[in-house]
This record gives structure tokens, C-alpha cells and sequence, in this order.
């Protein structure tokens, strides 16, 4: 149910159901989290009236808050177990993505690399009650080993290939979900591990920020 005074939960609602429903994303409890986490206490105040729209917005430092859509499949591609699972997300940023992997996961540990933007996301999670997120400041490519093995791991930013320390990460059966291709355009891939090795999956076109690390891109 929303909030009591929620201004925005008519625009939240609608764009479940154009922009994310009907272009495909069926798992109800993704729907759910996605109609629950009020995107515009993500984005920055003079982009606030745009909060639900049908595309990324800049939040700062050069980085971006996803299409709502692109959150959703993503989401919905890491298949999260409903019970006892724990998730690492690569790219913390607004907070948003954080939120909606925090409805569906018991714990979700996410990586900035930017120090103030994982303050203030860290602010507004727990301002929402969200206390079962772990943020930390660091190099997202090298992941966090002291948690693993993760059930998913869900990358916000584009990487050149692979991050070697990810695939160490994820557990038997888990996914790791991630933007692999050059700067200003990737593929989404879905990567999940089997006994042996790992089962990759292209799934669509996608731009992202560039993965920034000693796995990934360098910040020049």
C-alpha cells in the first residue's frame, strides 16, 4: 500500500504497468518491490517531477539512476530466492536498485566507489526502514569475499568483460547479471554458475557508466 500522502504513487503505479509489465517482467514479487520503493526520493530535487519516466536521470558525479524498466529485468533476471537470500550489488548510486533488491533479499551488500553517493544512499535506505543493506565504499570490481558466496550479483555499470573476482562470488546455481561491452555501449548479460563453469546468456542492448576499477575500466 502507499505511503499515506504519497503524491507519487499514481505515477509509481502506471509505470509498473506501462512501462515494466507490459514490456514484459512477470515475477509478482519484483512487480511488487518496484510498485513499493519510491523512486523520487532518488533522484535529485530538480529532476523530482520526472521520477517515473521512461528512461536513466543523472544523479550526480558523472553517474546515473536506470530506466526503471532496466531495474526491473535486472531484478527479475537475478532470480532471487524468496527465502534466506543474499545479494551483492556492483554501483550502489541513488540507493534505488539497492531498495528494490532489499524487498526481495533477507541481505544485500552493495559496493560505491564514490564516498558521497554512498552516504546519501545509505541515508535514504535507512530512512525507509531498509536495515538489511550493507553499504561500503570500495572498488566494486574486486566485489566483497567477506560475505560470499551470494546467491546473485547485480552490476550497475558496464564492464570491459567479466570482473574475474565475481565469478569467485556467487554461489552454485546463483547469477550474476551484468553490462559487458565497450564505453557508451554494452550487452546486458546474465551469467549463472554451474558445477563446473558458468552458463552466459546475452539478453539485450543496453548503455551504461562505465564499471571503474582494477577489474574494470580505468578512471581515466
Amino acid at each position: 500500500m502507499p505511503a499515506k500522502g504519497d503524491t507519487f504513487a499514481e505515477a509509481r503505479q502506471r509505470m509498473v504497468q506501462e512501462q515494466i509489465a507490459a514490456r514484459g517482467v512477470r515475477d509478482p514479487r519484483v512487480l511488487e518491490a518496484m510498485r513499493s520503493v519510491p523512486r523520487h526520493l532518488f533522484v535529485p530535487d530538480e529532476y523530482r517531477e520526472w521520477a517515473y519516466s521512461d528512461g536513466p536521470l543523472p544523479i550526480g558525479v558523472g553517474q546515473t539512476i536506470s530506466q526503471p524498466y532496466i531495474v526491473a529485468l535486472m531484478t527479475e533476471l537475478l532470480e532471487i530466492p524468496p527465502k534466506g537470500a543474499r545479494v551483492l550489488e556492483i554501483g550502489t548510486g541513488s540507493g534505488y536498485q539497492t531498495a528494490v533488491l532489499a524487498h526481495l533479499a533477507d541481505e544485500v551488500f552493495t559496493i560505491e566507489r564514490h564516498a558521497a553517493l554512498a552516504a546519501q544512499a545509505n541515508a535514504r535506505l535507512h530512512r525507509l526502514g531498509l536495515d538489511n543493506v550493507h553499504v561500503r565504499v570500495g572498488d566494486g570490481t574486486l566485489g566483497w569475499p567477506e560475505h560470499a558466496p551470494y546467491d546473485g550479483i547485480l552490476v550497475t555499470a558496464a564492464a570491459p568483460e567479466m570482473p574475474p573476482a565475481l565469478l569467485e562470488q556467487v554461489r552454485i546455481g546463483g547469477r550474476i547479471v551484468i553490462p559487458i561491452g565497450r564505453r557508451g555501449g554494452q550487452t546486458l548479460e546474465c551469467w549463472t554458475r554451474r558445477e563446473d563453469d558458468f552458463e552466459r546468456q546475452a539478453i539485450i542492448p543496453v548503455a551504461f557508466v562505465p564499471l571503474v576499477g582494477e577489474q574494470g575500466w580505468s578512471a581515466g
